[in-house]
């Protein structure tokens, strides 16, 4: 497969007529051959959406809606070539991609429900004759970057939301996932997405650093949205903050999944086999510390090992009944084979799986894990997860709160009331009762807190983070004056 940048809705190769490879994680075959974007392609991409922005910000809510629609069903008519191109770039099995295609198409529709729900409002006022009111106004370009590990519904929630209010985007792909990525942007052209509304970069990784503070530091662009790791996250808000430019951030996170003593233990092991091994666990909500209560551990454990150890993995491009997948690279295996040492080394027990072989790794389960394990509190992002076995609630609560990350959680229980109190407590921004911690809605708001980062996509919440919130008076003018 191989991409070009977009840009005016024409396809071009990079300015120095660059390119590079992405590669299979296990066969290290080439997936896909992309542009090199420059510094100066990137320039070019943000003031063609600057020369956009002066038309689509004044476009009526109703056509704004009718493209956003229009998108979802082109993107439905080719999803069997969304989802070839997902399974080949990030070894994801048919159920994740099909999933990804469902969940852009309601990111869309939600995102054209809003555009006719962007107001403002008219305030009290003590000053006589006076009219005061706020307006929202789209905030100008939006510079978007999404990662490869849901390259649907990531990347077009970070391209919808910013189109519905007005804004123009110039949307960096991730190196992983080019021509999905691409595909969400062909859809949206073909659409009728104007010229220059919604341009497509993509660029090796060693000139990320340069190509991305060039367009944050362009005085055209006024919102950033990055979904990816805490550590590039942290670079793309210290930029952000150079050029006193508006972030919202999606970030990592270490999703605690609390059981309680009087927990449906199958009900939790079903949500946890799902939470965990769902896509290699790569995903920012994968259930990466159980939390249980030492009263049913023991049972808890046991059946969740018997559950994990009979999925059926290995390359989903060879067998569609793989469950479990290639991580990302073999470097994922590496580093997960050193939190793995270090914890066995420290006491914790492998109840299934062991350790990676390169990129691929067995559903792997490790209980008796304790604070001293780096495993306890570093990411593993991956088809690995672990066992902390408390004492009553608010033993669990606080461990689950251990975690410098607030992204996803879950707590089990009988008694709802104590479930929702645990849920009120624990420190992220979703927690789900009695479910899983993958969730996503379109009609919720989606984000983090403490090193998860900050901002919300999803719901109504987007329209704070990409639209301006003006304040005006209408004022007689020979009012008087105190000097």
């Amino acid at each position: 497969m191989q991409t070009q940048l977009l840009i005016d809705n024409v396809a071009r190769p990079a300015a120095s007529q660059e390119q590079f490879t992405h590669v299979h994680p296990i066969s290290g075959e080439t997936i896909t051959t992309s542009a090199a974007a420059t510094v100066q392609d990137a320039i070019d991409a943000v003031e063609s959406a600057e020369r956009a922005l002066a038309e689509w910000s004044k476009t009526g809510p109703s056509h704004r809606r009718d493209i956003l629609l229009r998108a979802a069903e082109v993107l439905e008519s080719r999803a069997g070539e969304f989802i070839e191109a997902m399974n080949a770039e990030v070894s994801a099995n048919e159920g994740w991609s099909q999933f990804n295609v469902y969940l852009t198409t309601q990111c869309l529709r939600q995102a054209a429900s809003l555009t006719s729900h962007i107001v403002g409002e008219t305030i009290p006022t003590d000053r006589p004759g006076v009219f005061s009111m706020t307006v929202r106004q789209p905030a100008g370009v939006v510079l978007s970057m999404a990662p490869w590990n849901a390259p649907g519904v990531l990347g077009m929630r970070s391209i919808a939301y910013p189109l519905a209010c007005g804004n123009t985007v110039v949307f960096r792909a991730s190196e992983a996932s080019p021509r999905t990525h691409q595909l969400l942007v062909e859809a949206l052209h073909e659409a009728g997405v104007p010229a220059g509304v919604l341009n497509f970069l993509t660029n090796t990784p060693k000139d990320a650093d340069a190509v991305v503070e060039a367009m944050i530091a362009h005085p055209a662009v006024r919102r950033v949205n990055f979904t990816g790791s805490t550590h590039v996250g942290r670079i793309i808000a210290e930029k952000c903050g150079r050029y006193l430019k508006k972030p919202l951030l999606e970030l990592g996170g270490k999703a605690p999944f609390v059981i309680l003593d009087d927990a449906d233990i199958d009900g939790a092991v079903n949500a946890a086999i799902f939470g965990t091994f769902m896509f290699q666990g790569q995903i920012c909500m994968s259930t990466e510390r159980f939390v249980v209560d030492e009263k049913i551990a023991d049972e808890f454990v046991r059946k969740f090992g018997e559950r994990a150890a009979g999925l059926h993995h290995g390359d989903p491009a060879e067998d569609p009944s793989v469950v479990v997948g290639p991580m990302f690279s073999p470097r994922s295996g590496e580093r997960i084979n050193t939190l793995i040492d270090d914890a066995v080394a420290k006491g914790a027990v492998i109840v299934t799986g062991g350790r990676a072989n390169g990129a691929a790794l067995a559903p792997t389960i490790i209980d008796h894990v304790t604070p001293e394990m780096d495993i306890y509190d570093q990411e593993t992002f991956g088809p690995v997860t672990i066992v902390v076995r408390v004492s009553g609630s608010e033993q669990a609560i606080a461990t689950a709160n251990d975690t410098e990350y607030g992204l996803a959680a879950a707590v089990h229980g009988a008694d709802v009331t104590r479930a929702l109190d645990a849920a009120l407590r624990i420190e992220a921004g979703h927690v789900h009762i009695n479910g899983a911690t993958v969730q996503n809605d379109a009609n919720a708001p989606f984000g983090g807190v403490k090193a998860s980062g900050y901002g919300k996509f999803d719901g109504s919440a987007v329209v704070d983070e990409f639209t301006e919130l003006k304040w005006v008076t209408i004022e007689r003018s020979d009012q008087q004056y105190p000097i």
